[in-house]
């Protein structure tokens, strides 16, 4: 059918190429027309339709499926030497194979920390999907893994057997959003994002799988019939030409002094992705090679992985502790017993909230699992194995009380994992809303950091945000660290800090909901402060971006009487209350979309965004045929490669500034 072949092409370019031909509402209205042809001729319903996607009936268990061939597990290297090691035994097997000095070409992809999947294809269309299980059985899942929309489910000029081998992951941006909802609704939150991947993948109801952000790399070809490749390099070219999604950092490597510069770059750059990975696979390209060199146990000769410094490490629980944040909810942290992890010593590890707590059962005294991964906070995974057997071992820790800031009695609202300080004076609560006023993508006062907004809170020189633009010089001279350049250079900054744009204030006020992109949204709508307050929340919901139960958030926030004395006292000082530049729509960068890449000289990316803006231009974050402009700055990345690919128009900073006039 020709509507299902065309919705076919726009998710794989949607999804796949991040390169969309068409807006998400002509999509959706193909797809209901597809969805109307196949209710009113049900024989035109094929198991490739695009509109099998949303999920089928739940299943009462999950089958066993035997795998043809294998899923095997891979040796390990943790070091230069481990890794060369691995090379000189295979020129070693094959010498006793009659071929000397074999000349290898590898192919590394970085490992990534999901869950190993086998897609079955026939004639084309995906008729099963399953775990890796054991290796040799695993789970049929094929009705969770039809829901994934980077899943090819029809593959053109397929051979008749193709089986499709990948990763199903969870990017860290989605888990992080993912957690936020659940938290929100009261439920419990995930370990982290291989846990969450996998539990859904094996969740019985399709449905559940369709609401959770889940992508899947490629990795490589394994039963097939018809399809005869020379290199697994090879193989994988013919996966991206064919609508399946293969890691753009994959990378064919000449020499084995190449490859093991390539795992240690993969490991100075692990925390800068937006994925997990615990390390790289490196195979032997040459298939014929692959088969000479063959397995030893269940182990692949022609495959290792290079597994990265351990980022969990046991120590003990000394003490739990409870933050008040910048809305009053307390956040349980770990006090422990310093330990060396992932390269730096760690005192202090995150909890998430008490429910997450009660569920790991932690207990005072526990040896505990803690992880770090890249730059992320350290984090208490749960109890070492033989912590419950521990005698003596105390009861569970609990909130406090009474708030340990200002004393107030906590509470726990029934649709919250937090329990609360509800006193919006706390000093505690106070001091991450100040400290939160000046950060970055906030007012971003240079000068102003923690240190500096607990002694300016502490001094008595500042209670609320807007005390900040009465502090003279003087008044900063009298505290320890300032001097005469320093202090007046402070307050020049505080002072400058009243031009930022309407959208940065009302996320620095501290509504909650409001981040960066809601209250550049929110500016966009209403243009003025008293717009705004004046607003319902049936009014506040048709800004983008916000939906019925933030809207009414929003609005009972900025009815309450001391955030409008805030919003009073801040436009008495100074600060910008109204959106500056032409309306959505209308200004000399109107209908433009741009795209931003790299690092700017001068600019950072909120402020060319917000000069884009202010203008009438669009920024989005995926380049394709409709962005007008890429901006490009140091390091761009892939996105200029496909700006120059698609001839969408560059400009580094010197030109976007000459368009803006």
């Amino acid at each position: 059918m020709a509507l299902r072949t065309q919705l076919h092409e726009h998710g794989h370019r949607y999804y796949v190429l991040d390169d969309p031909s068409i807006g998400d509402e002509e999509y959706d209205a193909l797809l209901d027309e597809l969805r109307a042809l196949e209710a009113a001729s049900p024989e035109l319903l094929a198991p490739d339709s695009p509109t099998q996607r949303v999920g089928g009936e739940p299943v009462s268990s999950l089958p066993k499926v035997r795998h043809e061939i294998p899923m095997l597990s891979l040796a390990n290297a943790r070091s230069e030497e481990e890794l060369r090691a691995w090379v000189t035994r295979m020129r070693t097997h094959l010498a006793r194979e009659g071929i000397e000095d074999p000349s290898f070409r590898f192919v590394a992809e970085p490992k990534i920390d999901g869950l190993a999947i086998s897609l079955l294809y026939e004639d084309g269309v995906l008729v099963r999907g399953a775990t890796r299980g054991n290796g040799e059985v695993g789970e049929d899942v094929t009705h969770n893994l039809r829901t994934i929309p980077t899943i090819p489910l029809r593959v053109e000029d397929a051979p008749q057997a193709l089986e499709v081998r990948g990763e199903i992951y969870m990017s860290l941006r989605d888990f992080a959003g993912l957690n936020e909802r659940r938290a929100e609704a009261g439920l419990s939150t995930f370990m982290n994002p291989r846990n969450a991947a996998a539990g859904t993948i094996r969740q019985l109801d399709p449905r559940l799988a369709r609401e959770r952000p889940l992508s899947m790399w490629a990795y490589a070809i394994g039963r097939t019939a018809g399809l005869r490749f020379e290199s697994h390099w090879e193989s994988l070219g013919w996966l991206r030409q064919h609508g399946f999604r293969v890691n753009a950092d994959v990378q064919l490597i000449e020499t084995e002094d190449e490859v093991v510069q390539q795992c240690l770059a993969w490991q100075d750059r692990r925390g800068a992705l937006d994925f997990e990975i615990d390390g790289v696979v490196v195979k032997v390209s040459d298939l014929e090679l692959q088969r000479r060199l063959g397995v030893v146990g269940r182990d692949p000769r022609w495959a290792i992985a290079w597994k990265f410094p351990p980022t969990t490490k046991v120590t003990v629980l000394k003490d739990v502790m409870w933050n008040v944040g910048k809305y009053g909810d307390l956040h349980p942290f770990a006090m422990l017993e310093p330990v060396h992890v992932g390269g730096v010593t760690v005192k202090l590890a995150t909890l998430h909230n008490e429910e997450d707590l009660a569920r790991k059962d932690l207990r005072i005294g526990d040896e505990v699992i803690v992880l770090r991964a890249g730059d992320v906070i350290p984090q208490v995974l749960s109890p070492a194995p033989h912590a419950a057997a521990r005698p003596g071992r105390p009861d569970p820790p609990r909130p406090p009380a009474n708030c340990r800031s200002c004393s107030t009695a906590t509470v726990k609202p029934p649709d919250s994992v937090f329990t609360q300080c509800p006193n919006r004076l706390c000093p505690e609560r106070q001091w991450q809303l100040l400290k939160h006023f000046v950060s970055r993508g906030a007012m971003d006062i240079d000068g102003l950091g923690e240190k500096q907004v607990s002694q300016l809170q502490r001094a008595g020189l500042v209670a609320t945000a807007a005390d900040f633009y009465r502090l003279s010089a003087e008044q900063l001279l009298e505290l320890e660290g300032y001097g005469e350049i320093s202090a007046t250079r402070t307050v020049q900054n505080i002072a400058q800090s009243k031009e930022r744009p309407f959208g940065r204030v009302l996320f620095a006020i501290g509504l909650e909901e409001v981040g960066f992109v809601t209250g550049r949204n929110l500016a966009q709508r209403f243009r003025t402060i008293e717009a705004l307050l004046s607003a319902s929340a049936e009014e506040i919901e048709q800004t983008p971006g916000v939906g019925p139960k933030m809207a009414l958030k929003i609005a009972d926030q900025l009815a309450d009487q001391s955030m409008r004395e805030l919003i009073a006292d801040l436009r008495d000082v100074g600060v910008r209350m109204e959106q500056e530049g032409p309306p959505p729509g209308e200004g000399p960068l109107a209908g433009r979309t741009f795209v931003l890449t790299g690092t700017l000289p001068d600019l950072t990316r909120e402020q060319a965004t917000e000069r884009i803006e202010a203008a009438g231009g669009r920024v989005t974050s995926s380049v394709s045929k409709k962005t007008d402009y890429v901006v490009a700055g140091a390091t761009p990345g892939s996105k200029l490669e496909k700006a120059e690919r698609l001839g969408v128009s560059v400009l580094d900073e010197a030109g976007l500034l000459a368009l803006l006039g």
